[in-house]
């Protein structure tokens, strides 16, 4: 199977430790259409979408899992989306010039936050300083200061394409504390070209060719927006009708965008008149015919 744009687990035979890799092609490239992010924007942008992708896949669940680092310098804004479906979307939002190595410099004081969108219950949150050299120290910190499974992640990004690897305890296995730390010793090795530019199977081997480790068949990604008219309608109405008719009293017409793929909603005055009729509105119910 190909392996652009591409999820795939792997497992250490009898250490209990499993590792996800991740690659993002064409659907990395969709995100960068959409907005011209300067260099050390991207590279944040990018690597985040790999993460959150790593993530998401270490849980059950039926929804989307949502990173965000909102912080008070240059960078002051990014949202990541992966869902259970291998979709990812993402922005951020920068004021002038993003220098410095540091998610201090890149950032300054900020937080990260975790959410976890399951169709199935109430959202769940995490939240953690946004602290350490970079995205995939912030990340861990989340994890250990939550008390969940020893997880390490090494992410990159360029202009062509965006990577992560994963490696996590298993729960409820019996662990050697040995085992892991040799592990993840050797992981500690890879490099960032590595990372981007070797296939799984290469990589693997060039990091743990003296373990037992099974390599699974790769998923595929794609990015979607989950953004629609019905949604944008849901909003309209959220605002009220005395809110969007102030509006259409300076303007022709409603246009709405979405930041995440720069589509945009056009509503005229005839739009917003059904919008607001009772009728027209009413939804269906599920065994109504």
């Amino acid at each position: 199977m190909s392996e652009f744009d591409s999820f795939q687990r792997f497992l250490f035979e009898d250490l209990g430790i499993r590792g996800e890799l991740v690659r993002l092609d064409a659907s990395w490239q969709a995100v960068l259409e959409r907005h011209p992010y300067p260099p050390a924007v991207s590279s944040q942008l990018g690597q985040a979408l790999a993460a959150v992708l790593l993530l998401s896949a270490t849980i059950k669940f039926k929804g989307s899992l949502i990173l965000q680092a909102q912080g008070h310098g240059p960078l002051n804004t990014l949202v990541a989306q992966a869902t259970h479906q291998r979709t990812i979307r993402g922005l951020a939002h920068w004021r002038g010039e993003v220098t410095g190595e540091t998610l201090s410099d890149i950032y300054g004081p900020g937080h990260l936050v975790l959410t976890v969108q399951n169709e199935d219950s109430e959202p769940y949150q995490g939240i953690v300083a946004l602290e350490g050299d970079d995205l995939a120290g912030a990340i861990e910190t989340y994890f250990s200061r939550s008390e969940q499974l020893a997880t390490r992640l090494w992410l990159a990004a360029d202009e062509q394409r965006a990577a992560g690897l994963l490696i996590q305890e298993l729960p409820a296995k019996q662990r050697d504390r040995d085992d892991w730390m040799r592990v993840e010793y050797m992981a500690d090795t890879v490099t960032e070209g590595e990372l981007l530019n070797l296939p799984s199977q290469e990589l693997l081997y060039r990091l743990f060719n003296e373990e037992s480790v099974r390599l699974f068949d790769s998923e595929p990604i794609s990015f979607r927006c989950g953004c629609s008219r019905e949604r944008i309608e849901s909003v309209l109405l959220t605002l009220g009708n005395h809110e969007v008719e102030s509006i259409l009293e300076q303007e022709d017409s409603v246009e709405v965008g979405c930041e995440f793929c720069n589509r945009r909603y056009h509503f005229d005055r005839v739009d917003i008149g059904g919008l607001f009729t009772n009728e027209i509105r009413l939804p269906s119910s599920p065994t109504r015919q």
